[in-house]
């Protein structure tokens, strides 16, 4: 058995129990239509690209205690001091205003309400992909996880290409990752997580404890 595999069963064995209160979080906030997590998971994945995810979280933490978070102003989003660690704040926080008001109507968030309308998963991804500044399929996939479809997308980031790599589930990590690339990759970890009898959901958060020690989104 190639000893990356081994070591993240291991992992799996030994954390099943977090691991399965982590993503039954994820899915409390489809299954109850909470709203308001679902902005803020919007909100955090607009932050996360070329950033810390730890330091992206508090940010959407402070834009809370703040009471910003329906604000049409990005420039109050700029002056907190947690924005600072997010990489392109400026067009982020443009970004963050702008993908909210789509879903904010007279006064009450409608995120899950309005993805309720499509037909599956891979529809709510192409319209994010298409609709959200500062979505692509990666981003589009980290909020479609955390809202509870962790076992229908895979967040190809470079930690878990590099590891998809190093167990041989791919060839190469692609320097760039089309769409059509995307796709492909995404079914051969589906592929390989059901071969090795864990789901994606738990591999996604396997295989980030790897790489940093914490089970986090």
């Amino acid at each position: 058995m190639n000893k990356i595999v081994a070591e993240i069963k291991q992992i799996y064995k030994k954390n099943k129990n977090e691991i399965r209160k982590r993503l039954n979080e994820f899915k409390n906030i489809w299954e109850t239509k909470n709203e308001f997590k679902a902005l803020q998971e919007l909100i955090f994945c607009i932050f996360t690209p070329q950033s810390k995810a730890i330091n992206c979280w508090k940010c959407v933490e402070k834009i809370i205690e703040k009471k910003l978070l329906y604000t049409d102003n990005p420039e109050k989003l700029l002056r907190l001091k947690e924005i600072n660690y997010v990489r392109f704040k400026n067009k982020k926080a443009n970004f963050v205003v702008e993908a909210k008001n789509k879903f904010i109507k007279n006064g009450k968030i409608q995120i899950l309400k309005f993805l309720s309308t499509f037909k599956d998963v891979y529809e709510m991804r192409e319209y994010l992909v298409k609709n959200i500044k500062g979505y692509g399929y990666k981003e589009a996939s980290h909020f479609l996880r955390n809202i509870g479809f962790f076992n229908d997308v895979a967040i190809l980031d470079r930690h878990i290409l590099k590891n998809l790599k190093l167990m041989k589930v791919i060839n190469k990590i692609p320097k760039t990752l089309t769409p059509k690339l995307y796709l492909e990759i995404e079914q051969c970890m589906k592929f390989f997580s059901k071969k090795i009898k864990i789901p994606m959901g738990a591999l996604d958060l396997i295989l980030w404890y790897k790489e940093t020690g914490e089970f986090f989104k």
